[in-house]
């Protein structure tokens, strides 16, 4: 069961992100003159003589064939769930029915144009604290795909330092998914009070299917996770970046999966670009890099930008991962 939606946070405190990097545990106001000054960032660069990979179709990685296998239980087991945008259509056309410089796949020679039907954008993104082997968190991942919102993610894995704490500052308990809606001033608990707030807000106003069925739901949001043995929910000691990292993913791809699973354990901020299937942003990410592909990887710290989801897990830990003796 869950609680009714709390629609009443209007004194919930919400800061930015450089804000709760200069602040980290104690939140406190004072006067300008007051504050203590504010650590230097880190450091960062690119690994040595980095080189961003081409990116390969439908290609992967031998060392990764394992970690792809399982990360695709979550299809069978949540029926695609989070790989189509809401309201999702798609018809074969030929080439010359395709503009140039428009993204459509390319399926045995003829084009396949693919559309969605999407409620109002929000302005802002949404806030999510979560962990990525929490079947709950996973089921707030799904609708933020199928509604192909952007959202700026803080991880919060076991013995995180930085946003476990956070959540409990914010919402008062040591519960996850805490979402934040910047637009609204609306801040909640409980994955179902979520999706229904974010579909009624941002959708159509009807839950899908797969994520209607009450303990059903639940109990396959977990089974989608198990081949992954809890991947991605332990902290790794980490740099935390002056700037959130902004990923082009969506839940339904394993690839993406096995990104969002390391910038978990690392503690790493990210702005997600949904782009499941009939997104309108597969066309902006095309026209910004001459191809589509997820998940895309761009750094505002260092400067990279990097398609293939193997060789981005090796950029993050080479680039944040602190190393332990």
């Amino acid at each position: 069961m869950t609680s009714a939606i709390n629609y009443a946070p209007a004194m919930v405190f919400r800061p930015t992100y450089r804000a709760m990097m200069s602040g980290r545990r104690h939140i406190s106001v004072r006067a300008a003159s007051e504050a203590p000054p504010s650590p230097p960032p880190p450091k960062l660069s690119p690994p040595p003589d980095f080189k961003a990979p081409e990116p390969k179709r439908f290609g992967v990685r031998p060392d990764k064939s394992l970690d792809i296998f399982t990360a695709s239980f979550a299809l069978f087991f949540r029926a695609g769930s989070g790989t189509f945008c809401d309201g999702y259509s798609s018809t074969f056309v030929s080439d010359d029915e395709i503009p140039p410089g428009q993204y459509a796949l390319d399926v045995g020679g003829r084009k396949l144009k693919e559309t969605s039907k999407l409620g109002p954008r929000p302005e802002k993104p949404i806030i999510l604290y979560e962990f990525q082997s929490c079947p709950f968190c996973r089921k707030v991942r799904e609708i933020v795909s199928i509604l192909d919102l952007d959202v700026l993610f803080y991880p919060c894995p076991r013995n995180g330092p930085n946003f476990r704490p956070k959540v409990s500052e914010l919402g008062g308990k040591k519960q996850y998914p805490y979402m934040v809606d910047p637009n609204t001033g609306v801040a909640m608990y409980e994955s179902d009070d979520i999706i229904k707030y974010l579909v009624e807000k941002y959708g159509t106003g009807t839950i899908p299917t797969m994520l209607s069925l009450g303990l059903l739901t639940t109990l396959t949001a977990g089974l989608a996770l198990i081949g992954r043995m809890g991947k991605g929910s332990s902290y790794t000691p980490s740099k935390l970046p002056p700037i959130p990292l902004e990923l082009w993913a969506y839940e339904g791809s394993p690839f993406c999966v096995l990104v969002k699973e390391v910038l978990g354990e690392l503690e790493l901020p990210h702005l997600v670009h949904s782009v499941a299937r009939g997104s309108p942003k597969r066309q902006d990410l095309y026209e910004k890099t001459g191809h589509f592909q997820a998940p895309y990887l761009e750094d505002p710290n260092t400067g990279v930008k990097m398609f293939e989801s193997a060789e981005i897990i090796d950029y993050l830990r080479a680039t944040y991962a602190l190393s332990q003796s």
